[in-house]
């Protein structure tokens, strides 16, 4: 049976991504904050994974804190050791967990910058240092959930995309450094994703204080980004759609190096292909009121 660590599995891409390897015979290793989810989310993955022997282990994992993914490496070589997984080591790393600061960079505070970067980079490389002995016995998979964003970049998002262009300069540089362990990296670069990111997103971008020196710049921004919040909500895709794209990576002889994930994504990608920069910028101002 296989075994995977799956980071920031509370909700979202996470939770649906744990259920859907359960699903398929896996035993994952679910990271959570909450313990009342990581409870129901076991509860729903031995319901799934009941027809294949597949089940969800819950495990505390603040991939902020050192000594919890000291602990869930432990838990890895414990699980692998008991659940016959090729190698008895770890088939996959889907590192996940992320937050999301937003807000004219001008106006950000510094320490909200460096919790960004602590856990959607730094959280992301520790969780995958402290597991990689057991990717390699097991020449086993990294997935970096990352996203458009880390591939362009939108006004007042500067922070959240800084942090996942990071994460696509990691995975692709893992991809060449683990070439020669066996163990595969991919990115997977989702656009609208229906979860709960986008209501905290709302309640960040609501403590934003603009002030009164600079409201001719920055005074319509709170409005014109929770339209934007709220349309991104509204169209985006259901996560199950992402944790199946993980699922296939995973199945995959050999994974690619990234995985596009949404109509809007690829249309992104493909009109900023298409259009000089000086272009491309007048339809974002446009489609954000600015």
């Amino acid at each position: 049976m296989p075994l995977a660590l799956i980071t920031g599995a509370s909700s979202g891409i996470g939770r649906a991504s744990a259920l859907r390897l359960a699903s398929s015979g896996w035993t994952v290793l679910a990271g959570v904050r909450d313990r009342a989810a990581g409870e129901r989310l076991e509860h729903e993955g031995a319901a799934s994974g009941a027809a294949r022997g597949g089940r969800v282990l819950a495990l505390a994992i603040d991939v902020t804190d050192a000594q919890q993914i000291a602990h869930a490496a432990e838990r890895v070589d414990q699980e692998a050791g008991g659940a016959g997984s090729p190698g008895g080591g770890l088939d996959a790393l889907v590192n996940n967990a992320g937050i999301g600061v937003g807000g004219p960079l001008e106006l950000a505070p510094m320490d909200e910058l460096r919790t960004q970067l602590e856990v959607n980079v730094l959280g992301q490389i520790a969780v995958m240092q402290a597991v990689l002995p057991a990717l390699r016995r097991a020449r086993g998979r990294v997935v970096f959930v990352s996203s458009i964003g880390g591939r362009i970049a939108m006004p007042f998002v500067a922070p959240y995309a800084a942090s996942k262009h990071a994460v696509e300069a990691i995975g692709d540089a893992l991809r060449g450094e683990l070439r020669t362990s066996g163990v595969q990296v991919t990115l997977i670069e989702p656009g609208s994703v229906a979860t709960p990111i986008w209501a905290k997103s709302q309640a960040e971008l609501e403590r934003v204080q603009i002030p009164a020196e600079l409201a001719e710049q920055y005074g319509h921004v709170p409005a014109a980004m929770g339209r934007v919040l709220e349309d991104t909500a509204r169209r985006g895709i259901p996560p199950g759609r992402v944790a199946e794209t993980i699922e296939r990576a995973l199945a995959a002889r050999r994974m690619k190096a990234r995985y596009v994930v949404g109509l809007d994504a690829r249309a992104m990608l493909l009109i900023r292909g298409l259009l000089p920069a000086a272009v491309f910028d007048r339809l974002l101002h446009r489609q954000l009121g600015i």
